[in-house]
């Protein structure tokens, strides 16, 4: 079978670029884009590149158009499928390495491919397919996803973008970096006070989305038909909201960053080859404006970070690479923190990632499991989607993040791969570039004598035993050097969960459904504990605690 696709002028009248998706699923209960995942439950896409598409042209999609979970058109069995087309759309960058790039920019919905504003797509049309058939069947794109509105300001929740000189200077375009302020209880009323910041790092939101997040009304789960967990997460965000302008909680800035990429949806908070100088950015351009804007204290020992899995790894990564600029983190389930564990890889001595052995047997690697060990995608299957949804590192998914943010640049100006995508095999010249410049426990170990002295007491790691991604292999590694740290010892903590899956965060008697949504109650206390207790002599630890 063969699939043609066209768009009129009347929807897009200029030559675009991007990632041409067919999706076809067999489940009528909601629209194909949205059925693209690592489960058992996941439909099916085909993608392809296309350069300069005129709008009235006719685009070819075939046998050879790779797939996922059947890597063939040829393979797709005979019956009646919901069919979706979708392009994700590329714009061009001239970089200031000299790289010209082609590469979905965010449009405000944090890289998800499925919803991002201006991509060109069509509504599910119901098909009879039949295997093997020379068939043609047309499809056309005739709907834009429209644009996201705009969010609003409340009496807690202000939103914030600036643009970054660095990034800007970087990409060879405006490039800006986005955060969202929720501000202490009295913050109008005592105009002279400035306030700790807390950071929260974690994957892209438009809305404050820490924990649970922030609701200032009470809820009515029957005008609100809200049921289930949603209805779980709607009273706990209430409650926080409640304990939050309660009279004994800490008075401090809570703090998300919004660095959303055309590789990701966030940068990982930390200087890279492919993305940009976003630590810097983010530390030396986004937090002193945050911190002019809304009257924080504007010092070190006032700055604390925290997150979990993606943000787990960037409270880490930012306190080790800017030791001196924050004062503690509480890293919970981070992304891999030693690559000789990167998930159940070791990529300096395996050679190949998606299988063990290189004789007669080769037994798949497992990409995730449940708490009880159940494999429920291996990490051939987890590249293989990312790669039908974008050739090099376009996809948005999590292994081509790490490629993209990890990796040095490739001869044709994309991240190099750390592995071939369709076979795993390891490239060990790319590995060794990570090793040096983002394996977390290498470069404690590496630099400890001058990296030890400005972290003593400043890392604290929570994880469950049972991680879904298997990240508490690479805890174990990093744990180990840090227990044998002297002259300084670390003088931190690392918590392991007992058949805790991703992303448990501390609460050893909660189920992480709920433990999840309180995050803010357990942690915020702690950090401003550790702010009061490492203060410097003379520095206002009073004027905020009212």
């Amino acid at each position: 079978m063969r699939f043609q696709f066209r768009f009129e002028p009347a929807v897009c009248a200029e030559a675009l670029d991007g990632r041409l998706l067919l999706l076809l699923s067999s489940d009528p209960e909601e629209e194909p884009r949205y059925q693209i995942h690592d489960l058992d439950t996941t439909q099916m896409v085909f993608g392809m590149d296309v350069e300069g598409w005129e709008p009235g042209e006719t685009v070819w999609m075939g046998a050879d158009t790779f797939g996922y979970p059947l890597e063939s058109l040829e393979r797709v069995p005979s019956g009646r499928y919901n069919v979706q087309a979708l392009l994700h759309r590329y714009d061009t960058f001239h970089r200031s390495d000299g790289h010209v790039l082609k590469l979905p920019m965010d449009r405000g919905e944090g890289q998800r491919w499925s919803i991002a504003p201006g991509n060109l797509q069509c509504a599910p049309i119901p098909m009879d397919l039949e295997q093997g058939s020379q068939g043609v069947y047309g499809i056309e794109l005739d709907q834009v996803i429209p644009e996201l509105p705009a969010c609003a300001d409340t009496r807690y929740v202000r939103h914030l973008r600036i643009q970054s000189d660095r990034l800007s200077r970087f990409w060879g375009r405006p490039m800006y970096l986005g955060a969202t302020i929720l501000l202490p209880e009295g913050y109008d009323a005592h105009p002279e006070v400035r306030y700790p910041v807390m950071i929260y790092h974690g994957h892209h939101s438009r809305e404050f989305r820490v924990g649970c997040g922030f609701r200032e009304e009470p809820v009515d789960a029957e005008a609100e038909g809200l049921e289930g967990y949603d209805l779980t997460k709607a009273e706990y965000s209430y409650r926080f909201y409640c304990d939050w302008t309660g009279p004994d909680f800490p008075r401090v800035l809570l703090v998300t960053i919004q660095h959303a990429n055309p590789y990701y949806d966030d940068s990982y908070a930390v200087n890279s080859a492919n993305l940009g100088p976003y630590g810097d950015a983010i530390t030396y351009e986004l937090l002193p404006e945050i911190e002019r804007r809304y009257r924080a204290v504007g010092e070190p020992w006032a700055r604390t970070l925290y997150g979990g899995s993606t943000g787990g790894w960037e409270a880490l990564a930012a306190q080790i690479m800017y030791p001196e600029e924050y004062n503690g983190c509480w890293a919970n389930c981070p992304d891999p923190v030693d690559f000789r564990a990167f998930t159940i890889v070791n990529l300096y001595e395996h050679a190949n990632a998606y299988y063990s052995g290189e004789g007669w047997k080769r037994t798949p690697r497992p990409g995730q499991r449940n708490y009880l060990g159940e494999v429920l995608t291996t990490l051939e299957q987890a590249n293989h989607r990312e790669l039908a949804l974008g050739s090099h590192s376009r996809s948005g998914g999590q292994y081509d993040a790490w490629e993209a943010v990890f990796s040095p640049v490739g001869e044709d100006g994309y991240p190099r791969r750390i592995w071939d995508k369709r076979t795993g095999e390891i490239d060990r010249e790319t590995a060794a570039f990570w090793r040096e410049h983002y394996d977390l426990s290498h470069m404690l170990e590496r630099d400890w004598a001058s990296l030890g002295p400005k972290l003593v007491g400043k890392l604290h790691i929570n994880i469950g035993d049972m991680d879904s991604f298997y990240l508490n292999n690479a805890v174990y590694l990093l744990e180990a050097f840090l227990e044998s740290t002297c002259d300084p010892y670390y003088a931190g903590d690392v918590r392991y969960g007992d058949r805790f899956e991703h992303c448990w965060s501390g609460d050893p008697d909660s189920p992480n459904e709920i433990a999840r949504l309180t995050v803010n109650q357990r942690l915020i206390p702690r950090m401003m504990v550790h702010m009061l207790n490492t203060a410097p002599e003379g520095a206002d630890v009073s004027s905020w605690r009212y």
